[in-house]
């Protein structure tokens, strides 16, 4: 802090330079925190999916069905807590290609495995008292319109049913910004007794809910074992794996997002390092009469360096701060990213990656500074 103001005067002193080195900068942060967003989004909250739970699916292809009679069998063995299912709808509103994340869930069941999906006492009631009952997210309730009460007809382009697919929209599930709270749940009794009868008993996937995480490894060959060999072979993981599997169908976009960043980040320190050279070069005189004042080798590297970082803290401060103010707003695609939010170890990492940035930006003009003999830079001033 003593100094604060002597590298203040240094960059200063070429403002136009300086504000556009800012800039850059401020963009290469701003970039970087957006895309940090998307990365988490695309990875559908891998981080936060649950080590205690497993999910089983069928050991050929997501696609193909489970029977329902395998739950009594999973719940009956020992270290189990719960056991439900899920199945995939495909259900699409007013229009076909307008699809919705639309799920065949149990409600009580659901819930307990789920309690980070907030529905109040009366929703909850209403959900388990209406067989066509649906609960949706907060946020896709607010993209349609919707309230509770509603009817929705949906369609599916997988399951035909004997009536219109109809629901009543029995709550709205809220949740913190890591819950996708665009999500369209609805009772699999009914979707059981509407859809074609040689589809029936069948579930898309099984989630239990264990007792102790650390034995994931070893329930998860009981089940395997357990219907080894059977019409319907499963294939178990924790539900961090499955979603994990599920995100790099589309492609690893953990490494793209990764190599943007870095590109960005890489270009613009280099116009933050050819700042730092050309003002250096520009204060050689002053720099030796600092040496001459009694400015310490050591102290004239700190002092470079200082004005190195000082400049890619505030800019790149200013970019993260701005790229969370964007997060903040919420999906911008309306919809396409449920999950979009900017973690506190990607803030952590860009705070980092700043001092990297300054420090490597103002390595070799401190070295520089640092070897500079007074007479020789008085002779050539």
């Amino acid at each position: 802090m003593k100094f604060l103001h002597l590298v203040w005067m240094s960059l200063s002193r070429r403002r136009i330079r300086t504000t556009f080195t800012l800039l850059c900068i401020f963009i290469a942060f701003l970039l970087f925190g957006i895309v940090m967003a998307v990365r988490t989004a695309f990875t559908l909250g891998v981080d936060i999916a649950g080590l205690d739970r497993l999910v089983l699916i069928n050991k050929v292809t997501l696609i193909l069905p489970l029977p329902i009679s395998y739950a009594q069998r999973i719940q009956q063995t020992p270290g189990v807590e719960t056991v439900t299912h899920q199945t995939w709808f495909n259900g699409a509103y007013q229009q076909p290609t307008n699809v919705l994340t639309t799920l065949v869930v149990e409600p009580a069941p659901f819930l307990s495995i789920y309690p980070e999906f907030k529905l109040s006492a009366a929703e909850v009631e209403a959900w388990l008292a209406d067989r066509q009952g649906a609960v949706v997210g907060k946020d896709l309730a607010e993209r349609y319109g919707w309230k509770i009460g509603d009817r929705i007809p949906l369609s599916s382009s997988i399951w035909e049913p004997k009536e219109p697919w109809e629901f009543n929209v029995a709550g709205i599930y809220d949740g913190e910004k890591s819950v996708d709270k665009t999500q369209f749940l609805f009772r699999y009794d009914y979707f059981d007794e509407n859809r074609n009868e040689t589809l029936k008993g069948n579930v898309g996937w099984y989630i239990v809910k264990i007792a102790d995480k650390s034995k994931a490894l070893e329930l998860s060959r009981t089940f395997d074992e357990m219907f080894a060999n059977s019409g319907a072979e499963t294939k178990t993981t924790t539900e961090k794996g499955f979603v994990e599997s599920f995100a790099k169908q589309v492609g690893d976009i953990g490494s793209i997002t990764v190599a943007i960043a870095s590109t960005v980040l890489f270009m613009f320190g280099l116009v933050a390092a050819s700042t730092m050279v050309q003002s250096v070069r520009e204060r050689t005189s002053e720099l030796a009469v600092l040496k001459t004042l009694g400015f310490s080798d050591t102290r004239i590297l700190l002092l470079v360096l200082s004005e190195s970082l000082f400049m890619t803290l505030l800019g790149g401060g200013l970019g993260l701060a701005a790229a969370w103010l964007v997060v903040q707003r919420g999906d911008p695609t309306g919809g396409l990213l449920p999950i979009f939010t900017l973690p506190r170890s990607n803030i952590a990492v860009g705070v980092g990656l700043m001092v990297l940035m300054g420090l490597v930006a103002g390595a070799l003009p401190a070295m520089e500074a640092m070897r500079l003999r007074i007479t020789d830079a008085l002779r050539k001033a």
